[in-house]
């Protein structure tokens, strides 16, 4: 029997107090709906259908997987009439598994012990217990399994004592789930189409329903506000740190690492507060990265050493690399092994070969530098010529002095020095010292500037 997963996305989410719709509001750097389908494809669904509504075109946009079956809720009336939107393309030999897009932190591991633990022909709730339940629809069980579900608004007294709650998600057999729509009514105090009302019908035809119990409140909380969205990314950080620290991989302050998107690390790496990592990130064994760092879409090779306060996104790294503090690489910074690139550095699309450094307030762009190179403070390569870019390329051994401009497209040989000062328009030889500086002279008699006095 194959597996249908409906994701319920078309909530306009106001409390939400945002123009974005509320399933595309971040966590950890993704949009929420983002990670219900990351779980959903965990599961290896045949067939995945999200209802969208609220902001539909950006949903869409946001999200262009080509394997997403996509369902228009153009009248928002309620869970029931969702789902509904989403059943003609489902098919009947199918067990459907109902998800909310505002609910990103379940587990695969939690959906695939529901999906174990109910019969075929069966139908199942997840539900958790919860401290406070104000707001929730509450399970009501039977000696034989969960009798119906009553929504906050529909409930007794007694029944508001429950604190046994709905999470949403739902298992049942597609054909079964398809009559059990049709014969939904809208008599409640929000005039809707209650999707928990299938529970009901569902005891009425015999079908047993069973309440699957999550682990914890956290794995089922739904995101309807920017604090819930706050508490919610909390969560997800001490999770995903945790599985790194069971990785063997050392934090300062476990509390203070955001990670939003993946981060590998190898052996004995070493974090300190307020790394920020986003994208695909991998660390080498050995790895310290100190504190106040932004690594983005990065790969550093072996016990590389970061010191504070740097910005480093789309760069490779080898090995023994000593970053910062305050450099900034940018997309194409390529450096191999043994490369310094020091404070107030800045390089991008740019190939640093073994040994090389670039100490002191430098910018790289567009360049090859060979090995065992050392640029000096305050060195520019002029790769710009306001329409297109240019290269430049500095051979091995190069000593580069300071305050020098290399302005491209020009080639410094193998062993040259550009003596500290110089504009270098042409090629410098091999093993010479090239410099270009204008003939000094000093102005007897010359008077500084003043102020007017303007009273």
């Amino acid at each position: 029997m194959g597996l249908s997963i409906i994701i319920l996305a078309a909530g306009q989410g106001t409390r939400m107090r945002s123009d974005l719709p509320k399933v595309l509001q971040l966590l950890a750097g993704k949009p929420l709906l983002a990670h219900v389908l990351a779980c959903s494809t965990a599961l290896a669904a045949d067939d995945v259908c999200v209802v969208y509504g609220h902001g539909g075109e950006a949903v869409q946009a946001a999200l262009p997987d080509p394997a997403i079956r996509w369902a228009l809720q153009a009248e928002q009336s309620g869970t029931g009439h969702a789902v509904q939107q989403a059943m003609p393309g489902t098919p009947d030999g199918n067990r459907v598994l109902i998800l909310a897009g505002d609910v990103p932190l379940l587990r695969p591991a939690t959906l695939e012990r529901l999906l174990a633990d109910t019969p075929k022909d069966e139908m199942a709730v997840l539900t958790v217990d919860m401290e406070d339940p104000t707001g929730y629809g509450r399970i009501v069980r039977a000696k034989d399994g969960v009798q119906c579900i009553v929504e906050q608004n529909d409930a007794s007294d007694e029944q508001c004592g429950i604190r046994e709650i709905n999470t949403g998600v739902i298992l049942c057999p597609a054909d079964k789930l398809r009559n059990w729509l049709a014969g939904l009514g809208n008599e409640n105090s929000q005039g809707e189409y209650y999707l928990t009302d299938v529970i009901a019908l569902a005891v009425a035809d015999n079908v047993k329903v069973h309440g699957i119990k999550a682990d914890s409140s956290v794995e089922v909380m739904g995101i309807n506000d920017k604090k819930q969205l706050a508490e919610a990314e909390r969560a997800l950080q001490q999770r995903l740190v945790d599985e790194l620290m069971r990785q063997g991989v050392g934090f300062a302050d476990p509390a203070r690492v955001d990670i939003r998107g993946t981060l590998k690390c190898g052996k004995d790496v070493f974090i300190d507060i307020n790394a920020v990592f986003e994208g695909d990130v991998e660390l080498g064994d050995g790895t310290k990265i100190e504190s106040n760092n932004l690594i983005r879409d990065s790969k550093l090779g072996a016990n590389t050493l970061i010191h504070p306060n740097n910005h480093i996104e789309g760069a490779t790294m080898g090995t023994d690399c000593e970053i910062g503090p305050f450099a900034r690489l940018r997309p194409g910074a390529v450096l191999a092994n043994n490369v310094k690139v020091g404070n107030f550095v800045e390089i991008k699309n740019s190939n640093v070969a073994d040994g090389s450094k670039v100490n002191h307030l430098t910018y790289i762009g567009d360049t090859e530098i060979g090995s065992g190179v050392n640029v000096g403070a305050g060195t520019i390569t002029c790769n710009y010529d306001g329409a297109y870019k240019h290269k430049t390329k500095i051979g091995d051994g190069a000593f580069i002095g300071s305050g020098v401009e290399l302005v491209a497209p020009v080639e410094i040989g193998a062993g040259a020095t550009i003596g500290a000062g110089s504009t270098i328009t042409r090629n410098a030889p091999d093993e010479s010292l090239t410099l270009e500086r204008g003939k000094q002279k000093s102005i007897q008699g010359w008077v500084k500037p003043v102020k007017k006095d303007t009273k």
